[in-house]
């Protein structure tokens, strides 16, 4: 009869093997765990840009492109409306004050002209017949004024000596008081005489004045819209070169229209758009260089155009001494304008990253190069080539300069 033994209970050789696989699985996992803590992405080390934390002298100043364009630009609007009859100067060609570029024709204002003088003529016959008409009435108040002061005389004189017969008692009473009447209705009527007299004269004065003032006016108006028809021909306001004209023979032209520019020539300014992060360093009178065949010629900013269009403001700089013999309206400059003095600082390269962060952290490259850890960094000024970092890096240190946008929001790069 077989005899069934027990199994022995205890841990066998086997069994430790099983138990230390399980554990280096669990320490495994906990390190897989601890070490993705923190969001990582995996990228190619040879598909980012990665630059070295220096230090060195930081030039504060920026590059700039900068167009030339006429120190003044003087613009061509229609002070009259009209058909264009006669094109006289090209685009492009060079013209002096005065000169006659374009000759319109208006109807309506010639018109107006011919009413205009017309009206004037009638105003002149009217002042004329006015002016007869009074002359004629002077003429005759005076005769009559004339007439009662003779009048006046001879019966004074006829008073006086029947007053003096009258007295020896020679005459009778009634041709004495005859006398005396006649005497005294001559002084009423000449007394009526010499006002009707005086105020014809003073009517005259104030109704001449006043249609001599019409006159004149009218002579005004009539000189104004001969002006007007000096306007339509469109003359060049300075001397330059006419930079556009939006006209053509037959082309109807509205009263304001812009019709052209003319360019003044004397000399030329630098226009500039700058981006907006340095709106508040750029100021007037701000020295810049612009370098061309190996000379340097130096601009000052002369305005500074407050508003910003798509990220970007306007400068206007001028030369401030020679500038060069070859310079063209519409030719390209690269320019370096001076924001401050140059000083020490630590440098980063600049890069794209500045475009995902604005500045505030940066990938940092450990020192083995196998990954790259988020860091919080603070950046002062930037030219051209460097950013002036003020906080959170050090000499020697290897940043990542390249574009963070497919990084996401990973806080660990590893570098394959």
């Amino acid at each position: 009869m077989d005899i069934q033994l027990e199994k022995k209970k205890g841990l066998r050789p086997k069994h430790y093997a099983y138990i230390g696989a399980g554990l280096l699985i669990l320490f495994v996992g906990w390190k897989l765990i601890s070490g993705s803590s923190l969001s990582t992405f995996r990228t190619d080390k040879e598909r980012l840009s990665i630059a070295q934390v220096t230090e060195g002298k930081f030039d504060d100043f920026i590059t700039i492109n900068g167009y030339v364009a006429p120190i003044a630009t003087i613009y061509m609007d229609a002070y009259e409306g009209g058909r264009v009859s006669e094109k006289l100067i090209e685009e492009g060609a060079m013209v002096k004050k005065g000169d006659i570029i374009l000759k319109l024709e208006n109807m309506g204002l010639y018109e107006q002209i011919l009413q205009s003088e017309s009206n004037l003529a009638l105003k002149q016959n009217d002042l004329r017949s006015t002016r007869l008409n009074f002359d004629s009435r002077q003429v005759e108040g005076r005769r009559n004024l004339a007439t009662a002061q003779y009048d006046l005389q001879r019966a004074k004189r006829n008073y006086d000596q029947n007053q003096a017969l009258y007295q020896d008692e020679l005459i009778s009473s009634e041709v004495y008081l005859t006398s005396k009447e006649n005497y005294e209705l001559a002084q009423k009527q000449y007394e009526i005489v010499k006002l009707q007299t005086e105020q014809d004269d003073a009517l005259r004065k104030t109704s001449l004045a006043g249609l001599d003032t019409d006159l004149q006016r009218m002579r005004k108006t009539l000189s104004m819209v001969y002006e007007r028809l000096d306007h339509l021909n469109v003359r060049a306001p300075a001397d330059g070169q006419l930079g556009f004209l939006d006209a053509e023979i037959g082309q109807s032209i509205a009263q304001g229209q812009r019709m052209g520019q003319v360019n003044v020539l004397t000399d030329y300014k630098i226009e500039a758009d700058i981006d907006e992060h340095y709106i508040d360093r750029v100021k007037r009178d701000l020295v810049a260089t612009l370098e061309r065949n190996e000379n340097e010629y130096p601009l000052r900013v002369r305005k500074v155009y407050p508003e910003v269009r798509n990220g970007r403001f306007r400068v206007d700089l001028v030369f401030t001494a020679d500038k060069p013999v070859t310079i063209r309206s519409g030719q390209s400059y690269n320019i370096k304008l001076q924001l401050g003095e140059s000083n020490d600082a630590l440098l980063v390269p600049k890069g794209s990253f500045f475009q995902s962060t604005g500045g505030q952290w940066i990938f940092v490259v450990d020192a083995a190069g196998n990954e790259a850890l988020k860091r919080p960094i603070r950046i002062g000024k930037q030219n051209s080539r460097f950013y002036e970092v003020l906080e959170g890096l050090e000499p020697g240190e290897q940043v990542i300069t390249s574009n963070y946008d497919s990084f996401g929001d990973a806080e660990r790069i590893v570098l394959k």
